[in-house]
């Protein structure tokens, strides 16, 4: 069986960039609205970024 791999859409894509993003900056400074989250959850918020990445690869139309 041999899946076919589809390029995540737009908005996936974006989701996934802004959520990694702001795991990174969080290592350097204090962001303002979540930082206190992201502080505590930072490998957690890089880890659903590449999953939310990772689900619209496999799965077509996401």
């Amino acid at each position: 069986m041999r899946r076919r791999l589809t390029p995540p859409t737009f908005p996936v894509f974006i989701i996934s960039l802004i959520l990694a993003v702001l795991a990174v900056v969080s290592m350097f400074t204090s962001v303002p609205v979540v930082g206190h989250y992201l502080a505590a959850h930072r490998f957690w918020v890089m880890t659903a970024a590449y999953v939310i990445l990772f689900i619209g690869v496999v799965f077509d139309g996401l």
